[in-house]
């Protein structure tokens, strides 16, 4: 029989994409007062693998990727979309979304992506929010798995993860967690 332990706390992440800049910063500000802090946004860049969110959305979509620097229970991650979801609401007045938050989380042997949408490759978690096994870390890299979101088995991304992956080992160094009342392992300020 396997002795029963809690999982280690995990790094929180979000791709916010919109067509409007101002709304994609106003949502990275929420989210950064939301979950702790950013320790780490990425440049700008085109989110053009689909045409799914045009019509809602608009053209010329653009990206982020954001870290952020509180560790979280891999079991909240289903607060964490409704999270995301409420924030999306508040720039959809008229019922289109002006920005789309994709948040997951990077551990030691994945990246996982929350999502409403269920799969074969998507275990239901709760209250509506599955788990999509995105990326898997072996041999010192994230690689990719048959149903891999094309933008996320580009080289550039699986890199980008890789580095907010080893900000995440750093993280975990045990003099720099602190257990917090929420649950939630937040680094100790260094």
């Amino acid at each position: 029989m396997s002795k029963l332990k809690r999982a280690e706390p995990v790094k929180l992440i979000a791709s916010v994409f919109s067509a409007l800049p101002e709304l994609m910063s106003e949502a990275l500000s929420i989210l950064s007062e939301r979950y702790g802090g950013v320790d780490f946004v990425s440049d700008s860049m085109a989110f053009d693998y689909t045409d799914y969110y045009e019509r809602e959305m608009g053209g010329q979509l653009r990206r982020r990727i954001a870290s952020f620097r509180t560790l979280i229970r891999p079991e909240s991650l289903p607060e964490v979309k409704q999270g995301t979801n409420e924030i999306e609401e508040g720039f959809a007045p008229d019922g289109k979304r002006g920005v789309n938050i994709d948040p997951g989380y990077i551990s030691r042997a994945h990246l996982i992506l929350a999502t409403g949408k269920g799969y074969s490759h998507r275990p239901y978690l709760r209250d509506g929010v599955y788990a999509d096994l995105t990326l898997i870390y072996r041999d010192k890299t994230f690689t990719t798995l048959p149903w891999t979101y094309p933008d996320y088995a580009e080289q550039k991304m699986r890199k980008m993860f890789s580095k907010i992956r080893e900000r995440y080992l750093e993280q975990l160094r045990p003099e720099l967690l602190v257990d917090s009342p929420s649950g939630d392992m937040n680094p100790v300020a260094t």
